[in-house]
């Protein structure tokens, strides 16, 4: 069910024949190698969106000087070429009782598995975020915990997964920004 005035997700474009037709702008699929260009309005659509995803279409608008319509068309074209993926709620971890955060690496045992690892890790959910790294460690972890007893269990049960022979803890102190999504510099 779409709520009024929130962008609606579409489908998957990588679907055969899947295309937009606003603007001169081609779309470029997900799996493309080719990069999207993206203009002025659509940089300013996206960086509306992200501080609030449930601006209305009449509001984008005026903002960016199109119609209603103009702009529910830049939305879906960001959408369909991928680099709008989702809609989402941000909460405030500390309102769950999610107090501490801790990044940890892992190394990763010689005769290990990279995706039976990463299979494992996925079971774990105080395991906010996991990327496969290149360097001294195999995969970097963003962990949230309620308080550091939590935490201390958390690593155990990530040392007991089958392929980890070691990790490294840094606890977060403080938060001075985190989630905040990159655009690519304008122009080329």
């Amino acid at each position: 069910m779409q709520m009024e005035n929130v962008p609606a997700m579409t489908a998957d474009s990588s679907a055969p024949g899947a295309t937009s037709t606003t603007g001169s702008i081609p779309t470029i699929g997900k799996g493309s190698r080719r990069r999207e260009v993206l203009d002025a309005v659509d940089r300013t659509i996206l960086t509306a969106l992200r501080a609030n995803a449930r601006i209305p279409y009449s509001d984008l608008a005026k903002l960016v000087g199109l119609s209603g319509p103009s702009v529910a068309d830049r939305v879906k074209r960001l959408e369909q070429i991928g680099v709008i993926t989702g809609y989402h709620a941000t909460v405030a971890p500390t309102a769950l009782g999610l107090g501490v955060v801790a990044i940890v690496g892992i190394e990763q045992s010689d005769d290990a598995d990279q995706d039976d690892i990463a299979d494992d890790l996925g079971k774990l959910e105080e395991i906010e975020d996991c990327w496969f790294v290149a360097g001294d460690e195999s995969f970097i972890l963003k962990v949230r915990v309620a308080d550091i007893d939590a935490l201390e269990k958390s690593l155990g049960r990530l040392r007991k997964i089958p392929g980890i022979s070691g990790t490294h803890t840094t606890v977060v102190l403080s938060t001075r920004f985190e989630g905040r999504a990159a655009l690519p510099p304008e122009g080329e």
